[in-house]
């Protein structure tokens, strides 16, 4: 009798164990609707990690429709404000392939943008004292990869006209780095590794101020190196396209110059 008393109570308890979790989500039986506005409503009061258990779970318990996929693009937003930089980027790129053809997918483009956007403590960390050559500007690529895909795609997004102030920034901030890598390097003597920087620089982001520089380093290291004709030819280029360089200043006194001018 103790027995069946003790197996009946045992399984009285690991009934109520079962049902502990089913009893004690408040979610069970909540409908897409409601999953979205309480999402919605955390989001705006700043609890992002509530708003994005509620996506996830609107998303995985109501997989089709307008609200799971409005789901999956609010959580790349959730994520972004999370400081989730890889989830952000994943959840970019799924909503984009799932919904190429969505009225909102220029958004997803430019939160994949921002998401890697460089601020300005990160220019300043690229263009720091400390060795730039192990500087990585693969984020900055990145986001301006998709800054320039949402403005050629979308021109007429509202977001395009950030995106294209951001690109010009991001432009100024990769060329800026290059020459900065391009400086170390000449003051190392390297000075085939300060042509090929320099180069680079003025290849891929022919608009930056920075390209000033990056001839005038030019200039400096082809003297260097004794390459005569490749120094004129780039000095012409100087001349051309910042008339008014500072590099240029003292040249008319001395022919000479580029022998004894120092970086500035």
């Amino acid at each position: 009798m103790k027995r069946s008393l003790l197996a009946i109570t045992l399984v009285a308890f690991l009934a109520a164990c079962g049902s502990t979790t089913p009893q004690d989500d408040k979610t069970k039986g909540w409908s897409a609707s409601k999953f979205y506005t309480e999402a919605r409503a955390e989001l705006a009061d700043g609890n992002y990690d509530r708003a994005a258990k509620y996506l996830e779970q609107l998303e995985s318990r109501y997989p089709f429709g307008r609200y799971a996929q409005q789901a999956q693009l609010e959580l790349v937003y959730v994520y972004y404000k999370k400081g989730e930089i890889e989830q952000t980027l994943a959840a970019a790129d799924r909503f984009v392939r799932l919904h190429p053809n969505h009225p909102n997918v220029d958004y997803a483009y430019y939160l994949k943008g921002l998401a890697n956007f460089i601020d300005d403590r990160s220019l300043m960390r690229l263009v720091s004292s400390q060795d730039p050559t192990e500087r990585d500007p693969k984020a900055a690529r990145e986001s301006f990869e998709s800054f320039k895909l949402l403005v050629a795609r979308f021109p007429e997004s509202k977001y395009a006209e950030d995106a294209s102030a951001r690109m010009t920034y991001l432009v100024n901030a990769l060329a800026s780095g290059e020459v900065h890598v391009a400086r170390y390097y000449f003051k190392r003597g390297a000075f085939v590794a300060v042509v090929n920087r320099a180069q680079y620089s003025m290849q891929n982001y022919p608009q930056a101020p920075a390209n000033e520089e990056a001839l005038a380093l030019m200039v400096r290291a082809y003297n260097e190196m004794g390459m005569a004709d490749l120094r004129d030819d780039t000095l012409r280029v100087l001349e051309k396209n910042f008339p008014q360089s500072k590099y240029l200043q003292g040249r008319e006194d001395d022919p000479a110059w580029w022998m004894f001018w120092k970086l500035i």
